[in-house]
């Protein structure tokens, strides 16, 4: 299985579970996170977090050696959609959650964290919406959830750039909400979190959630899905992604 899905002392985690592919999305971890989104809204827990094997990738996006076999318009929309409807799910879980940010989150593992409302980074870590250097945008919401999380220019800056941002840059930006320096970092962030009642946690989530529904929130994020697969569908995408799988493979 290339997921783990633990519930212990009231606190759910979810591990992306394929280090030896810098835990790309592969359909396996797609099931797993809808079970995810499902446990979730039916179990009586505190938060969620989810994190990675090892720590080199929290998740390098898409398994490209999978979804590179999605040619038109409509296979990619498939996926796309897919994945952004189970990220909406867990933006609005009624509980916190948690992005435990192990190690670098590029393209669609950056936008796995942009969905979480915590975003706890290690040092070492580097992130970023690489999708513009495969001429495609954001397709699970990232980008919706982007303009949610930062500044206006931050955000346009974060996705137009296409590049990966230091654990130092992303704090400055606003993307990471903590830098996690040591293990004690990470006992005082979840330590700070249970001090306070679960039901005060849910109240203030469901505030964020009204505001998300008011906002259309949802129709933004397949707005932004379909435009993604109209791109995927163009020959610049695929040349870029053949370029950087030859590049891989030299």
């Amino acid at each position: 299985m290339s997921y783990k899905l633990e519930i212990s002392e009231q606190i759910m985690t979810f591990t992306i579970d394929r280090p030896e592919i810098r835990n790309a999305i592969n359909e396996d971890v797609m099931v797993g996170l809808e079970e995810l989104a499902q446990k979730a809204q039916e179990s009586e827990i505190r938060y969620v977090v989810i994190t990675a094997s090892g720590s080199q990738a929290f998740c390098s996006g898409g398994d490209l050696s999978v979804f590179h076999e999605l040619k038109t318009e409509a296979q990619a929309y498939s996926m796309l959609k897919r994945m952004g409807d189970v990220l909406y799910r867990i933006k609005t879980l009624p509980v916190p959650v948690i992005a435990l940010v192990n190690g670098a989150a590029v393209g669609g593992g950056c936008e796995i964290a942009t969905a979480c409302d915590y975003r706890l980074i290690r040092e070492h870590v580097k992130c970023g919406f690489i999708q513009g250097t495969l001429a495609i945008t954001s397709g699970w919401g990232g980008g919706t959830y982007l303009f949610e999380t930062l500044q206006h220019d931050r955000a346009l800056q974060m996705l137009t750039e296409a590049r990966v941002y230091t654990a130092a840059e992303l704090q400055q930006n606003g993307w990471a909400t903590e830098v996690v320096r040591t293990d004690e970092d990470l006992h005082n962030f979840f330590k700070s979190m249970n001090k306070i009642q679960p039901e005060v946690h849910r109240a203030y989530k469901a505030i964020a959630i009204r505001k998300w529904q008011e906002t259309n929130l949802k129709d933004r994020v397949d707005a932004e899905i379909q435009r993604c697969a109209e791109l995927w569908a163009e020959d610049a995408h695929h040349d870029a992604v053949d370029s950087f799988l030859n590049k891989g493979n030299k």
